[in-house]
């Protein structure tokens, strides 16, 4: 058995994956970020760590062959090598505290987004160590919990997780000493990047010491998982927002940062020194317009309901939604996009705006595919998808209808728990390669388009909802 920590962005799950490639004993913690101001989402390092720990400790570790870890990315933490205590607070992927000095930074030729972790860790360490006298460490969510696991002797991450800081050189060979310098941060802080699949120490703080073998993103680890490992696989997970990722092999995308359709080049994993290539396309809402159903205009008492809700009509009458409640991101990339709503009439009701809702995410979906296949060059034929939107069925066929290809659901709601089992066990032997991995992939569903949507319509009311808020539309961080 492989023991898998899975820390997300509201909770930490941990589960037991066998060498069938089935979930077994999920456990859940909750540990959610907090927003002391606005544009500033922090967690707790210490009690993510102590919630990790009691996580992995309630299995019976002495049994497990290897531990894998897989994260939420580019969330940023700072501790004290000596002491192993957090110097500040950790500050979330989701936090853009740090926009302006993204802005600055352009100004001399340097671009970073604040998503990224780059100016989140130079924010932290003026914060700590303005000086840059102290002996600090910096880690995203997989080497913090390493750490931790380790008793403090580990201090690593992965190309995956180390691509989306802003601080690696393109090509993944390491890290940018020209990035690190205009940033102020001393090589010291950083963490050895190892392979996303490899024994690189021992799990001491757990009984039987298992060996820590796999580390990989959320992202990377839910394309594995759902045995995307050949050029032109993909998969969406749709979470808070929504995220395709399409493996691409060997061959890196020609462009340094960002495509013409407005995806990113991302490392997919390293296992024996051997990058795999992806390409990544991101909607900023998806379950994120379902909890608005619920919690702002009360119109389903859980996320569930939508279904049976939206079942209620045939289709939506003309209404259409436009999930863009914080921007739009691949292909337009329009922060200042607001969410909009269209084609009501006297006759449009609760069945009707659910409906909408939902084919919306779907189309914004489509937009990712079509970004992708633009930017790789690469025909997308089949969609793997996972994620809480998932269990949805009225929402999967709306993808299909609007995709016009099938869509394969994963029988795994969080296929990143099977990407990181599969890196762990590969690497102590449980399998031979990443083809026997990606073998057990089992479709729970497989959905074909049943009638084709109107896209020509749902892509007109995307340009209506562009630009309402001039001051941000104006802002490129890419």
């Amino acid at each position: 058995m492989i023991l898998v920590i899975d820390v997300g962005t509201t909770g930490l799950r941990a589960s037991l994956v066998g060498p069938d490639g089935e979930v077994h004993d999920l456990r859940y913690k909750e540990s959610p970020p907090y927003s002391p101001a606005p544009m500033f989402v922090e967690f707790d390092p210490a009690a993510m760590a102590a919630a990790a720990l009691e996580l992995a400790r309630s299995y019976d570790t002495a049994t497990v062959d290897a531990v894998g870890v897989t994260n939420q990315r580019s969330s940023t933490v700072v501790w004290d090598r000596a002491t192993g205590e957090p110097v500040g607070p950790g500050v979330s992927w989701q936090d853009v505290r740090t926009a302006g000095m993204c802005l600055a930074l352009q100004a001399r030729g340097i671009r970073l987004a604040p998503n990224e972790s780059a100016t989140k860790l130079a924010f932290l360490l003026d914060l700590a160590d303005p000086g840059r006298e102290r002996d600090l460490c910096f880690g995203t969510i997989e080497t913090w919990i390493a750490w931790e696991l380790s008793g403090g002797s580990l201090h690593v991450t992965d190309p995956g997780n180390a691509g989306v800081t802003g601080l690696l050189h393109l090509d993944g060979s390491g890290w940018n000493p020209e990035m690190c310098a205009a940033l102020n941060v001393p090589d010291r802080v950083l963490p050895a990047i190892v392979d996303s699949s490899g024994v690189v120490g021992h799990a001491s703080a757990l009984p039987g010491a298992p060996p820590i073998a796999g580390l990989v993103g959320d992202q990377q680890g839910s394309l594995l998982g759902q045995g995307c490992v050949a050029p032109g696989q993909a998969k969406i997970t749709f979470g808070t927002g929504g995220m395709l990722d399409v493996c691409l092999g060997d061959a890196r995308p020609g462009f340094p940062r960002v495509g013409e359709a407005g995806t990113f080049p991302v490392i997919a994993w390293r296992v024996g020194g051997r990058i795999t290539w992806g390409l990544e396309s991101v909607m900023m809402s998806a379950g994120q317009a379902v909890s608005w159903l619920k919690d702002d205009l009360e119109l389903i008492a859980t996320p569930a309901e939508s279904e049976a809700v939206a079942r209620r009509c045939d289709d939506s009458d003309g209404v259409v939604f436009v999930p863009a409640l914080q921007g739009l991101g691949a292909p337009v990339w329009d922060f200042g996009a607001r969410g909009t709503l269209l084609g009501l009439t006297r006759g449009a009701g609760r069945p009707q705006i659910v409906r909408a809702v939902l084919e919306g995410v779907a189309h914004r979906a489509v937009d990712l595919v079509e970004a992708a296949e633009a930017d790789s060059g690469t025909s997308i034929e089949r969609l793997r998808v996972d994620g809480g939107m998932t269990a949805n069925s009225v929402f999967v066929q709306a993808l299909a209808n609007a995709a016009q290809r099938p869509v394969e659901v994963s029988r795994v709601r969080e296929a990143t728990t099977l990407g990181a089992a599969f890196l762990a066990g590969l690497a102590v032997g449980v399998w031979s390669d990443l083809a026997e991995c990606a073998a057990t992939w089992s479709p729970d569903a497989v959905v074909g388009p049943v009638r084709r949507a109107d896209r020509a319509k749902w892509l007109d009311a995307r340009d209506r909802a562009r630009g309402w808020i001039p001051e941000l539309t104006a802002l490129e961080f890419f």
